[in-house]
């Protein structure tokens, strides 16, 4: 059975099984290495028996008054232990603590439009579409036939309410509908 534990610096020298996927977003070793500093307690890693990494989730506690949250920036499982549940576990943990230890109001995180499986998953756990945020993964402009390539590079803000959010103000039933600049999120 695997552990659940904190993630820690020197994992950070065996963790490639797991961002070597398409969807994994790689950032620079200070990017890891700050996160882990200023939010260790929002960061988690997923352990098998044996040593080896199996995914994790990197999260922090931003905003102010009623938009105070915790914020999973990075969630990934390594391929060859998707559809157990890991990503989920990780995320209950992440939410529990931005609940309970920060009292945010609401848990959010980024995800490309055109991942069906991940948005499936999110909201599988509870999250919603919140907003449309256009070219927030960069842009290529137009693209074969003049079609708009923005589902490969836009992203969904998806929320979960968390229990100070009792009338559930953070989040919104038409959030698809409302799209708006990486400018306006940055």
């Amino acid at each position: 059975m695997s552990i659940l534990r904190p993630f820690k610096a020197n994992d950070l020298f065996k963790f490639n099984n797991i961002n070597s996927d398409v969807w994994t977003e790689t950032y620079g070793i200070t990017f890891y290495l700050t996160y882990l500093q200023r939010w260790s307690d929002l960061c988690f890693t997923q352990e098998s028996p044996r040593g080896r990494l199996q995914g994790y989730i990197l999260g922090k506690a931003e905003g102010a008054q009623t938009e105070w949250h915790g914020h999973i920036t990075a969630v990934s499982v390594a391929p060859e232990y998707r559809r157990l549940s890991l990503a989920r576990n990780m995320c209950q943990r992440l939410e529990f603590a931005s609940d309970e230890i920060y009292k945010g109001y609401f848990v959010d995180l980024y995800v490309r439009c055109n991942n069906a499986l991940a948005i499936n998953m999110y909201e599988g756990m509870g999250y919603s579409v919140y907003r449309r945020v256009r070219e927030y993964y960069g842009n290529l402009g137009v693209g074969k036939d003049g079609r708009d390539e923005e589902d490969a590079f836009g992203a969904y803000t998806m929320r979960k309410c968390l229990s100070r959010d009792v009338a559930q103000r953070s989040i919104r039933s038409n959030g698809r509908d409302m799209i708006v600049s990486a400018h306006d999120v940055m």
